[in-house]
């Protein structure tokens, strides 16, 4: 009898996780407390208790379609290279589709507590605890559970560290209660937080609705477009391999400052209030020329309110201000899990390589998502869970507890991690991890591209457990994919006859130049 598991949620990573089951002879019993799936991707105007969490109307991703989709379902060709929210919900359904989801997940039904079983020494098995629609509690026995509730799942408001702010007779909310800006049209709008959610509210402000609007931070950030070079994907350019080999060998002093005189060749951030105190990047098109018209305008932190007056660190005063948006960030609580799988006094999750609570006697609950990479998530988010329900299937193994824990220690120094690494490290670990070399000599037209072109998921399909046969002419056909929605005008070929004329008319001008230029170094010698 095949092994039940529990997958908690059904966003972008419940969906993988649920193929991943099925692909491991696993049975997934999927429980989604909203009544549709994509988790924090599905827009809805008004929320309800059960939505963990919220995007507002505009949201367009931050990372190109070739890089975030899952890596045996390319996303359709003629889809934008960055998808808005509606269209990224489309390729969540044309992948449950395809792959005969949606009948393991149950809707509107809450998981209410997930305790282990008392032989879970021996078994491993867990008891979960869910509420239906209608109220009604049942309890269920499982092999495996896997957390796909994702980390945006309460936001972080900081009141306290803004004195007076209780006198502000406007309207205070945080980025998850955002929709669109109605609401503030003809306002004076002051951000707070200059993450990626800031920037996107605090342009769509500047622009849509609102006299002038404020953005407050702290730190400052980096800020770079979606595209770079020649107009194509930054993700696609950037996170390569080859040029992932060429930052580690540089010194990181050196490597700051190629990166930062590089941002500032495009803006310098100092004359534009952006200089940063650390690495903090932000993806953003329009935040430069929002500031550049004055309808954006950078300020510093907030050191007090005053009814409707803001105090900022500079001294500086803004007056009339009739709303706050506080992108403050969020943090991840999981009510439902055992106390006892929170570490330390902060009652944070220790995880090795960010997925197992190595507390476990058995490595039968795996917590996936619940990762910040510098890079897209989805790609992360299903490694993840291949090797969580090859772990839980008995196909893959932990290393003892203290291995474990040291692991733990050394992740904890970094907020962020580096994309490609830990995605090599979880390929690894399940058996999929592009062997380069190999694929130089044996294929070098797939080799190159792995090593030299984009880190894209299709990488971890060529071989091991869970092949896919179409990885390699997904990875050929890439770029074909990147230019196929921007083909929408036919461009005429130049004819043969224009060319040469023009590379005639071109070679002749310069032999000319030359000769005149021959002529001219004689009266200058003689000049004297």
């Amino acid at each position: 009898m095949a092994k039940r598991v529990a997958v908690i949620g059904a966003g972008s990573s419940g969906l993988t996780s649920i193929k991943c089951c099925l692909d491991e002879g696993l049975e997934p019993v999927c429980f989604e407390s909203s009544d549709d799936i994509g988790g924090l991707w599905k827009f809805k105007q008004t929320d309800s208790p059960a939505d963990r969490c919220s995007i507002y109307r505009s949201v367009i991703v931050n990372t190109s379609k070739e890089m975030m989709c899952y890596s045996d379902f390319p996303m359709p060709d003629h889809f934008p290279n960055f998808v808005n929210n509606s269209t990224i919900m489309q390729y969540f359904r044309l992948y449950a589709e395809h792959f005969s989801l949606l009948k393991h997940i149950h809707f509107q039904t809450t998981v209410r507590s997930v305790r282990q079983r008392p032989d879970f020494s021996n078994s491993g098995q867990w008891e979960v605890v869910t509420v239906d629609r209608d109220g009604r509690e049942e309890t269920h026995v499982f092999d495996g559970v896997l957390v796909c509730a994702g980390h945006f799942t309460q936001p972080i408001k900081p009141l306290s560290d803004f004195p007076g702010i209780d006198t502000l007779p406007g309207t205070i909310i945080h980025s998850w209660e955002y929709k669109n800006p109605d609401p503030y049209l003809g306002k004076r709008v002051v951000v707070v937080g200059i993450g990626n959610s800031g920037g996107d509210i605090a342009v769509e402000l500047s622009r849509a609705s609102a006299v002038v609007t404020f953005l407050s931070t702290r730190k400052g950030a980096w800020v770079i477009g979606r595209v770079v070079d020649r107009g194509l994907p930054l993700d696609m350019i950037m996170m390569t391999r080859a040029r992932d080999l060429f930052y580690w060998l540089l010194p990181r002093a050196l490597l700051n400052l190629i990166w930062e005189r590089s941002l500032n060749q495009r803006h310098d951030h100092k004359l534009y209030g952006l200089q940063i105190l650390d690495q903090r990047v932000v993806i953003n098109d329009d935040l430069p020329g929002r500031i550049l018209l004055g309808e954006l305008v950078m300020k510093p932190n907030v050191q007090r309110f005053q009814g409707s007056t803001v105090v900022f660190d500079d001294g500086t005063v803004e007056e009339k201000i009739d709303a706050v948006i506080l992108c403050t960030g969020y943090d991840y609580r999981f009510p439902f899990l055992p106390t006892s799988l929170s570490s330390g006094s902060d009652g944070d999750l220790k995880l090795y390589r960010r997925i197992f609570p190595p507390s476990l006697e058995r490595p039968t609950l795996a917590i996936l998502g619940l990762i910040q990479t510098k890079g897209p998530i989805m790609p992360a988010a299903e490694l993840q869970a291949r090797w969580a329900t090859r772990v839980i299937a008995g196909l893959n193994h932990l290393p003892p507890t203290e291995n474990m824990d040291k692991t733990i220690e050394k992740d904890l120094a970094a907020l962020q991690v580096d994309h490609i690494p830990y995605l090599d490290a979880i390929a690894k670990e399940v058996g999929v991890c592009p062997n380069i070399a190999w694929l130089l000599l044996r294929d070098p037209a797939v080799g190159f591209r792995v090593f030299f072109g984009p880190c894209s998921p299709y990488q971890f399909r060529l071989n091991g457990p869970g092949h896919w046969s179409g990885a390699r002419q997904a990875i050929l056909t890439q770029w074909d994919r990147v230019a196929k929605p921007m083909k929408t005008r036919p461009i005429p070929e130049p004819s043969s006859f224009s060319l040469f004329f023009w590379l005639g008319l071109s070679g002749g001008a310069a032999v000319i130049f030359a000769l005149m230029a021959m002529r001219m170094i004689p009266l200058f010698l003689n000049s004297d």
